[in-house]
Order: C-alpha cells, then sequence, then structure tokens
C-alpha cells in the first residue's frame, strides 16, 4: 500500500520531464525550421540548439520529417479554430449581408493578433508557416490543418460578392494570403524599402 503512491509519483515525474523535453524540442525545431526549412535543418541542429544528443530528438521523433509534422501540428489546431470561431462570429453578426471587409477582419486580425500577442514562439511558428507553405511537404499539411477555415472564408465571400465568379473569389484569395504570408515571414523587406512599414505594423497591434 505505500509504495504506491510512490510510484504513481514517479510515473507522473517521468512524464512530465518527458512532456518538457519534447516541447524543448519542438520549440528549438521551430525556430530552426522558421529559419532555414526543412532540407536547412538536421536533427543533429535541433539537438545541438537544445543541447542534447542527438539520440534523444530520435528516441522522441523517428526522423526528420516526422518532427517537421509535429512542429507544425503543434499549433494549427489552435490558429485554425480560432479563425473558425471567428468567422462564425461574423457570419452571425453580418446575417444576410457579409461584405469582404468583414470577412478579412474575422479570418487576418484573428491570426494576426495570436502571433504577435502569443510571443516569440508564435511568431516563430507563424515565419515557419510562411517559410515552409511554399514547399510541397508544407502544402500538403497546408491543404490538411487549414483548408476547412479556408473554404469557410471563401463561402462568406461568395455571399458577400455574387456577382463575381468563383474563380476570381479564389484568386482573390490567394493574393491576400500571399500578402499574409509575406508579412508573416519577417524578411525585413519592407521594412528596408519603407524605413518604418513592418516596424509600424506590429507597434500597432
Amino acid at each position: 500500500m505505500a509504495t504506491t503512491p510512490k510510484r504513481q509519483g514517479s510515473r507522473r515525474s517521468k512524464a512530465e520531464q518527458r512532456a518538457e523535453s519534447i516541447e524543448q524540442i519542438l520549440d528549438a525545431a521551430e525556430y530552426l525550421f522558421s529559419k532555414n526549412g526543412l532540407y536547412g535543418v538536421t536533427l543533429r541542429d535541433v539537438a545541438r540548439h537544445v543541447g542534447i544528443h542527438t539520440t534523444l530528438v530520435n528516441y522522441y521523433f523517428q526522423d526528420k520529417r516526422s518532427l517537421f509534422d509535429a512542429v507544425f501540428a503543434r499549433r494549427a489546431g489552435t490558429t485554425s479554430d480560432r479563425r473558425m470561431a471567428a468567422l462564425a462570429r461574423y457570419e452571425e453578426e453580418a446575417g444576410a449581408n457579409p461584405t469582404v471587409v468583414g470577412a478579412l477582419h474575422a479570418f487576418l486580425d484573428t491570426d494576426l493578433d495570436l502571433y504577435y500577442e502569443g510571443g516569440p514562439e508564435w511568431m516563430n511558428y507563424a515565419a515557419f508557416c510562411a517559410r515552409v507553405s511554399n514547399t510541397p511537404e508544407g502544402g500538403e499539411l497546408m491543404d490538411v490543418y487549414f483548408d476547412p477555415v479556408v473554404l469557410r472564408l471563401v463561402d462568406i465571400l461568395k455571399r458577400a460578392l455574387p456577382e463575381y465568379p468563383e474563380e476570381d473569389i479564389f484568386w482573390g484569395y490567394h493574393f491576400v494570403t500571399g500578402a499574409l504570408m509575406n508579412t508573416l515571414a519577417r524578411t525585413g523587406r519592407i521594412d528596408r524599402l519603407s524605413g518604418a512599414c513592418a516596424t509600424r505594423m506590429i507597434s500597432r497591434r
């Protein structure tokens, strides 16, 4: 009887240590992938960034692709769910008269608020998604995690613009999301060109 709580306490401690190790690995990989993409990072790089041996990374993740997928999935549900909820609230408020501006505010502001208010980790995730969105492996994950919320947005835009062909609405979304990804990538180009634009955008939020 006296040994049972001790064993349970030990298991909880090991579980907590395991969870902490995995989070540290994911944080490091997220940062490195955001800077260098999938093929510019090795498991050894991730291990070195955390300060652990590479075998520990391999213990938790089968290979680099499984680590990459886990980094993408870790925050994808949060951002997708928040945008889906924001679009649902907007639809309820707008009723039969949705507008392009209202729909885009619900879709974009919700995500940008999460990135800018979530701290460095969320900013790293934003840059990570922006960098990998134009790669085959990143595109596959975008399809899995973000297609439902994108199609929800497009459905609202169709009702806001009933006279427009569906093709034009999808192209419009394409250009908007391209600007979003370019912003989230934080390359610094707009700041260098203008001297202030990127800084002002962040400070206003």
